[in-house]
């Protein structure tokens, strides 16, 4: 073999050598839309709203709920739990359960608790009931994990998504969210100045479960804020008619 080869070969055998690949530093943070609940007064008592919150995360369990803790960007909504309550360690998951260790509870067991257990299921898009520890420890009256309360009586049932309360956005102005209502209908207006300036219904994708819906309206630039409500059946004789509203700036 002539001598010029040698140093060749050996460097094409490197060349062809696998590279290692790089250690893996932990779960891939990823971009994500967390769905987090609120409890906002209505005509019919106190009921969950979500915000989606964008964030980047490598668990969102844990992101959501720290976010529940840190408010909501509507002014409607709000979050019943101590200031200062916190998690004391990431969201666990297994056999079947939710875990979430706090470092204190609310003095009302009843709706905060189901504004966190729909945090963290939606986040991990799961129906596991959730474990609720104190400082690493059961609480009495919680010894079992707490399964998700009836969303019929639990959350509102016309819901806006986006856009969120304080967005400025062009026209024309997309709107989107979820509802459960009677036939599929459901009832818009944009207010501006306290008077009604647009109007229309639109419908769910299907009646009386929680369903998309969206629809589009032109409005000039300005202030306005888009509502929405749930269509009365019963002509006032039921219960009240729940309702969602978005403050909006609408640009040129």
């Amino acid at each position: 073999m002539k001598r010029w080869m040698a140093p060749l070969l050996v460097l094409l055998a490197a060349c062809a050598a696998p590279v290692p690949a790089p250690a893996s530093s932990g779960p891939a943070v990823t971009a994500s839309a967390l769905p987090v609940y609120f409890v906002a007064e209505t005509a019919d008592g106190p009921r969950l709203y979500r915000e989606f919150r964008r964030v980047e995360t490598a668990d969102p369990a844990s992101d959501a709920v720290r976010e529940m803790f840190a408010g909501a960007v509507d002014p409607d909504y709000r979050t019943p739990w101590p200031a200062g309550t916190a998690l004391r360690a990431p969201v666990g998951t297994g056999s079947g359960v939710i875990t979430v260790d706090l470092t204190g509870l609310p003095a009302d067991l009843g709706l905060p608790l189901q504004q966190l257990v729909y945090t963290v299921q939606g986040a991990l898009r799961s129906t596991d009931p959730v474990r609720i520890l104190v400082d690493g420890e059961p609480v009495d009256g919680l010894a079992d994990p707490v399964p998700r309360a009836d969303p019929y009586a639990t959350r509102s049932l016309v819901q806006i998504d986006a856009p969120a309360d304080g967005a400025v956005v062009g026209g024309p102005v997309e709107v989107t969210g979820e509802a459960a209502v009677f036939e599929a209908t459901l009832h818009w207006q944009v207010l501006s100045d306290g008077e009604v300036v647009a109007s229309g219904f639109t419908g769910t994708a299907e009646g009386q479960v929680f369903a998309a819906f969206a629809f589009t309206v032109d409005l000039p630039p300005g202030e306005h804020v888009v509502r929405i409500a749930e269509d009365d059946p019963s002509d006032g004789e039921g219960r009240p008619v729940l309702t969602d509203d978005k403050a909006i700036t609408v640009t040129g």
